[in-house]
């Protein structure tokens, strides 16, 4: 029997992992993908949200920490909790120190990183070589990994954690344990059931990419709600991308994201604009565009831009649908090329060219459009023209386990005293809805570490505090 059994294998169960570990526990690693396709999601992420006071490193200027709170307050409409969010953000000032003691290394943001610079820490080679920098830390600490393993189920006494029951019917006990398994973003049969059927008998989930990993089907997370454990967070909601529609069903990640979206318009199947395009910089606001997405009929829409937008955002994986017209854009992409031509034509009336600036919250914005665009409105009108299509991209979901401080796994209002949570599996805690860049890591690293220093403290195992552990 060990110590500690962490279920999962991205970064917040390595985090929690690794920690446990430092403070002298026996730690194995249960991890549901085989050694290639490791890491669940961690592996497509490429930085961590930061808080600091000055410049530090790779960071410039400063972030501090009312500023990082006001960003996720705004971004998820208040739907969070302040305590544990506050934890996070005081936590990311500090963590870096003992990332890069495990082999994770930073660089400076580079041109087309999205107005990042300041808040965010980049990975030098993305998180790909985050998690293995983390892999070959475990292993050196000798922490026991076990590939294609996926849990099936847990035996609780009560609150009270005994064990996990694999898939091929294993049964393995622990003193503690750690569950950092992501949510249930690959389970088509939930999707389905949480998003149900929309008033045009449609399935929604059913046109839903997933640009992460196959294996996040929630099934631990399923067995423990319907085992009474406490819940968090909206199924419907998660973060949930603009990516391009044609898309792998699996692992896409960050290259099939759309970032032209403020440069131009956006219409669903009828030709027709539906949202602010230009609402706030793109790092606070492509998380939602998925949901947009899917609320549209056909779950299917359109990002148009015209030549003036090539060179200002990042290049994507897929070519764009070229025209030399409007109405040839609209042949091409099935779209009715009268109705889209008076939309265009709507809104280039609209716009009110002032002084066009995408790094700044410029003054280019429409007037009398219907949306209005707020920034970066610029009239549609130098071919050739470009059409990207879009589906919704699940990244994670935002159902999960509600937990404390301590992430203990709650039941009836009650912590469990040997069972605890991290990562995606318990992130509605604190995004309720929304996103912005590189929060999912934060919370995962963050979380991750305090996982293993409560598994430490549940085993009576002396620990460093770290300046975080304290959410006062």
């Amino acid at each position: 029997m060990v110590d500690v059994l962490v279920v999962g294998g991205g970064n917040a169960a390595l985090c929690a992992a690794i920690t446990a570990r430092e403070a002298g526990a026996s730690v194995m690693i249960l991890e549901a993908a085989p050694p290639e396709w490791r890491g669940g999601n961690s592996v497509h992420t490429r930085n961590l949200r930061c808080m600091h006071d000055a410049p530090q490193d790779v960071l410039v200027e400063a972030y501090p920490e009312e500023e990082y709170w006001q960003d996720l307050l705004k971004v998820t409409g208040g739907l969070t909790n302040e305590k544990l969010a506050r934890m996070i953000i005081r936590g990311t000032a500090s963590v870096r120190t003992w990332m890069k003691m495990h082999g994770v290394h930073f660089q400076a943001s580079l041109s087309g990183t999205l107005h990042v610079a300041r808040t965010n820490a980049f990975f030098m080679g993305g998180g790909k070589a985050l998690v293995n920098a983390f892999y070959r830390s475990a292993d050196k600490l000798g922490i026991q990994i076990r590939y294609e393993a996926p849990v099936k189920s847990i035996d609780l006494e009560g609150t009270e954690f005994k064990a996990v029951i694999l898939e091929s019917g294993e049964r393995i006990e622990a003193k503690v344990c750690v569950l950092a398994c992501g949510g249930f973003e690959s389970n088509r049969e939930w999707l389905r059931e949480a998003w149900g059927q929309n008033p045009n008998g449609e399935w929604p989930a059913d046109n839903f990419l997933i640009r992460g990993t196959k294996y996040n089907r929630g099934t631990i997370l399923k067995f423990l709600l319907d085992a009474g454990a406490d819940s968090i967070g909206d199924p419907t909601q998660g973060h949930c991308v603009a990516i391009d529609a044609r898309s792998p069903l699996y692992d896409g990640g960050i290259c099939t994201r759309l970032d032209c979206v403020s440069l131009g318009v956006v219409v669903n199947q009828f030709a027709k604009r539906f949202y602010d395009e230009g609402e706030d910089f793109w790092p606070k606001r492509y998380a939602i565009w998925g949901r947009l997405v899917a609320l549209q009929q056909g779950q299917i829409a359109y990002s148009i831009i015209d030549s003036k937008a090539i060179g200002r955002f990042m290049p994507p994986v897929f070519p764009a649908i070229k025209g030399n017209t409007i109405e040839e854009i609209a042949a091409q992409i099935n779209l009715d090329p009268l109705v889209l031509r008076a939309t265009i034509d709507e809104y280039n009336a609209a716009c009110k060219v002032g002084t066009f600036d995408h790094n700044v919250l410029d003054d280019c914005h429409t007037e009398g459009a219907t949306p209005e665009k707020t920034h970066w409105a610029l009239p549609i009108d130098q071919g050739p023209f470009y059409a990207y299509p879009l589906r919704p991209g699940i990244t994670f979901t935002y159902l999960g386990l509600k937990t404390d401080e301590t992430v203990a796994v709650f039941f009836d209002g009650k912590p469990s005293s040997n069972l605890f949570a991290a990562g995606e599996i318990m992130a509605g805690n604190v995004l309720g809805k929304g996103y912005t860049a590189g929060i999912g890591m934060s919370i995962g690293t963050i979380f991750g570490r305090m996982a293993g220093q409560s598994a430490a403290r549940a085993l009576n195992l002396a620990i460093k505090e770290d300046e975080y552990a304290s959410a006062e």
